[in-house]
């Protein structure tokens, strides 16, 4: 008869070697690493792809390299830029406008929005305005606002103000109107009072949303403050690309291009991150 008590001892497993662990996690860290290289690898054949277009298009003839010169004039363009230091002045301005805009946006465009999106009566009162405004193009009262405000900065932080709040505006109201009714009603029926109801439910369901609106809004930012600078302005990268056009410093306006793309790729995602770390329970469902 085999003693119950001494199975324990000869089911138990071999002692582990030193180091063993260690092996065995190895394949696993080269296994993830691998996989980081490959998607790194896959986002960027289409980047890549468009550089080498970019370079070789012009090299073989098959456009006017003096209106369209390869990537790699442009890159020794954009890096003269660079250290003479007239880049990061015109960065520097453009930068400041635009996220003086961004933020005086998502200050004043949230509440609102969020007081129109759960305030039925306010909105049915607002609905007709925001009609008329949210279809008036930025740049349309570009001229109104340099009338009224001067060719300052003000005119410029206004314009990005106007043009970033609707997106955000809207996105917010949509959010509160689109949270399930049956979240509502279970919240309710737990003795929710409206606050808690607000603060527990509506927001956080609101949330993706609301920043899918900053988003938006971050890009206008840009776009809509580049326009703006072409108008009376003496630095920024909109008055870049128009002073380098007029004086046909071609690769210039394309380094002025080029750094528009990449601080509106960074920013975008910045606020993705943002967005992340303020949805952390959203589960990602998306096939990999």
């Amino acid at each position: 008869m085999v003693d119950i008590a001494e199975r324990p001892t000869r089911l138990a497993s071999p002692p582990t070697a030193p180091g063993a662990a260690a092996d065995g996690g190895a394949p696993g860290l080269v296994a993830r690493l691998l996989g980081s290289t490959g998607k790194v690898l896959h986002r960027s054949v289409a980047i890549a792809t468009l550089a080498a277009i970019w370079e070789g298009a012009p090299r073989l003839g098959l456009v006017d390299r003096v209106f369209l010169p390869p990537l790699s004039e442009v890159l020794v363009a954009w890096w003269e830029l660079l250290r003479s230091g007239q880049l990061a002045e015109h960065v520097g301005a453009s930068l400041t406008r635009s996220l003086a805009g961004l933020g005086l946006a998502v200050l004043t465009a949230i509440p609102l929005g969020l007081l129109i999106g759960w305030y039925r009566p306010l909105a049915e009162l607002l609905s007709p305005l925001l009609e008329v405004f949210r279809n008036t193009a930025a740049l349309a009262l570009l001229p109104v606002f340099v009338l009224i405000l001067g060719l300052g900065e003000t005119s410029k932080i206004a314009l990005v103000l106007y043009a970033c709040s609707w997106p955000i505006l809207l996105n917010t109201i949509a959010g509160v109107k689109g949270v399930d009714p049956l979240l509502i009603r279970s919240a309710r029926s737990m003795g929710l009072n409206h606050l808690r109801l607000f603060q527990k439910v509506i927001l956080p369901a609101a949330v993706p949303t609301i920043f899918t609106g900053v988003r938006l809004a971050g890009a206008y930012s840009i776009l809509v403050l580049v326009a703006a600078e072409m108008v009376g302005a003496k630095a920024g990268l909109g008055y870049l690309i128009n002073y380098a056009q007029y004086n046909f410093a071609i690769p210039d306006m394309y380094s002025g291009i080029i750094t528009i793309s990449a601080i509106g790729l960074v920013v975008n995602q910045l606020l993705v991150a943002l967005e992340r770390r303020f949805s952390t329970w959203r589960v990602d469902v998306s096939a990999g």
